[in-house]
C-alpha cells in the first residue's frame, strides 16, 4: 500500500507587529464538537503526476475559496500518526474568515440510516497568533509553525 501524501498552505498576516496564522477546522460531524488539536492547514491530496506547490493551491482554494500568491516559504513534510505525509508552504495574505467558501462532500449520516448529507470540507477559519496555532492545530502539524517562525527570523532555507 503506498503512503498518502497530501500538500497545503498556511496563509499568515503581519498585524501590528505581530503574525497571524488562517487556519481551518475540518466540516463533517466528526469535528462538530471538536476544536483543541483539531484545526489544520488547508490541505488535501497531491493527485497522481501533480506538483505537490500546485495540489497544495488547488486544496487551499477548493477548502477556503482564497487563493494563495507568491512568494510561497517550503515549510517542509511531516508524517502524521496515520503515516500520511503532508508538504507545506507558507505564504503571506490576508482573508476574512467570513468569506469562507468550501466544497461540499456527501457521507452518510446518521450511520446506517441510509440517508446521505453534505457537509463542507472546511465549516470555519480563523486567524490565531503562533501559540494558539500551536495548540488548535492536529498534534502532527504543529511543527510547520516552527518553521514558518523560523522563516520570519531569517533562518529558514531559500527552497
Amino acid at each position: 500500500m503506498s503512503t498518502i501524501r497530501s500538500a497545503g498552505l498556511l496563509m499568515f498576516r503581519r498585524r501590528a507587529g505581530a503574525v497571524e496564522l488562517l487556519l481551518a477546522h475540518p466540516g463533517g460531524p466528526f469535528w462538530t464538537r471538536r476544536d483543541e488539536a483539531s484545526w489544520t492547514l488547508p490541505k488535501g491530496e497531491i493527485g497522481p503526476d501533480e506538483d505537490p506547490l500546485a495540489a497544495a493551491c488547488r486544496e487551499f482554494q477548493e477548502e477556503t475559496g482564497f487563493t494563495g500568491t507568491p512568494p510561497f516559504l517550503p515549510l517542509g513534510e511531516l508524517r502524521q500518526k496515520s503515516g500520511k505525509r503532508i508538504t507545506a508552504w507558507a505564504f503571506e495574505g490576508d482573508a476574512d474568515p467570513a468569506r469562507l467558501v468550501s466544497y461540499c462532500f456527501e457521507m452518510e449520516w446518521p450511520p446506517r440510516s441510509g440517508r446521505m448529507q453534505s457537509f463542507p470540507e472546511v465549516d470555519r477559519v480563523e486567524w490565531f497568533d503562533p501559540g494558539m496555532a500551536r495548540r488548535k492545530l492536529i498534534a502532527g502539524q504543529a511543527p510547520f509553525v516552527d518553521a514558518l517562525e523560523q522563516w520570519l527570523q531569517g533562518v529558514g532555507q531559500p527552497g
